[in-house]
């Protein structure tokens, strides 16, 4: 089984991990910091060092509990301890376009009550579904604004965990005709202080201001009732030191 260390700590840069299973130019690990992709996030790039050599992980994958970290070279040996380090320009500038859609879909839900139906999460843009049917100029330019209003007022960000039962009992889900599995019984959600709160697993800054101000690049029509808008980051969002 493979800890995901990033389901606490988005900002964790390096970690010191142990090799639990070896396979052809792969490792699985007993503890991990590197995200292995879903809900539209990417996975992370970055290194693994061992004997003082750096190795680049070139993809992840997920097997049952375990996440295999696949190597652009030959693996260390079960047992050995190994140091990671992710990309962290690239893996920040995620998290500010995660975060930046967790205020779109906020906004859009409590106007229109309209759920997610697929998206995207890219260093440099990202782009979101809604289950719509209409979208003309002027709504798009009033979600701008009201997307912005909200990520200028430098509200926290937190992670929490929240039972199987207040799950059911809460609105905590932004996905349209998606079931949570009955074996889930803890549910890690993302909330934004005072505004929304989303059943989540990928990673996020810490603030809204973090973000910085976001534009809405393109929309796009992508069936009867579904809606598509793309975003970029313009400014802020300076990684922290």
């Amino acid at each position: 089984m493979t800890e995901h260390l990033y389901l606490r700590d988005g900002y964790l840069r390096e970690f010191d991990a142990r090799v639990t299973e070896v396979g052809e130019r792969a490792v699985a690990l007993d503890r991990t910091g590197f995200y292995p992709g879903g809900g539209g996030q990417p996975t992370d790039t970055g290194t693994l060092e061992w004997d003082g050599t750096p190795v680049r992980v070139a993809e992840l994958r997920r097997d049952g509990e375990l996440v295999w970290h696949v190597l652009e070279g030959a693996p260390p040996g079960a047992g050995a301890p190994v140091r990671g380090r992710i990309d962290w320009g690239r893996r920040y500038s995620i998290m500010r376009h995660h975060s930046a859609l967790h205020v779109l879909v906020g906004i859009v839900y409590r106007r229109f009550g309209a759920k997610v139906t697929g998206g995207a999460i890219y260093p440099d843009r990202a782009r979101m579904d809604f289950s719509l049917e209409n979208l003309n100029k002027d709504l798009v330019s009033a979600i701008e604004a009201q997307t912005n209003g909200v990520i200028a007022e430098d509200r926290p960000i937190r992670v929490r965990f929240v039972s199987r039962e207040e799950y059911d009992r809460a609105d905590l889900t932004r996905l349209a005709n998606v079931a949570l599995p009955p074996r889930v019984l803890e549910v890690r959600v993302v909330e934004i202080d005072g505004f929304d709160a989303q059943a989540d697993g990928g990673t996020h800054v810490a603030r809204t201001g973090e973000i910085g101000r976001l534009e809405i690049t393109k929309t796009e029509n992508k069936g009867k009732a579904n809606r598509r808008l793309e975003i970029a980051l313009r400014d802020g969002g300076g990684a922290p030191g």
